[in-house]
């Protein structure tokens, strides 16, 4: 006797999961950012001693909805994979990111844990890096997806510890 293979998640399930889940990472994300309707954030932000590369905030701005698109349709792609293990541990690994990148401008930008937001941007980049490696296990698509994300995150990292030096020590 074998195992039939599970069903895979039906389609609106999987789309309202991920609008869901990248709706409230945005909407924390938008809640702490330094933009002119946040003007101690802005304020803060902008005298924070930053090094030579880090980016305009323009660059910023164009930079993350391309990465979130691709956030959706990689985890939209793996949501629709038959059930089982792999599946689950590349949700989970989709879900901790997604999560985490809210999250990180709740450290950074509101609470100014400089230390902590190095840390999360570190953890976001192995849980990206996760989702990646797995995802590609069942649909490698959904893994390139995550490809540029994995990249921006390790750039992040470094961008974070090097403000974190500059200002916290």
């Amino acid at each position: 006797m074998t195992d039939a293979p599970r069903p895979a998640l039906p389609r609106l399930a999987a789309l309202g999961i991920v609008a869901g889940v990248l709706g409230a990472s945005a909407w924390l994300g938008r809640r702490n950012a330094p933009a002119g309707d946040h003007p101690a954030i802005r304020r803060w932000y902008r005298r924070l001693d930053k090094p030579g590369f880090t980016p305009p905030d323009a660059v910023f701005g164009a930079v993350w909805p391309v990465l979130e698109t691709g956030m959706a349709i990689g985890g939209y792609r793996v949501l629709r994979q038959p059930a089982g293990p792999t599946r689950t541990a590349a949700v989970a690994l989709w879900l901790g990111t997604s999560a985490m990148i809210g999250g990180w401008t709740e450290i950074f930008f509101r609470r100014h844990a400089l230390a902590g937001s190095t840390a999360a941007a570190g953890a976001m980049l192995v849980t990206s890096a996760g989702f990646a490696a797995t995802a590609a296990k069942i649909d490698r698509p959904a893994a390139a997806t995550a490809v540029p994300l994995v990249a921006w995150l390790g750039f992040a990292t470094l961008l974070s510890e090097r403000i974190r030096e500059a200002n916290d020590g």
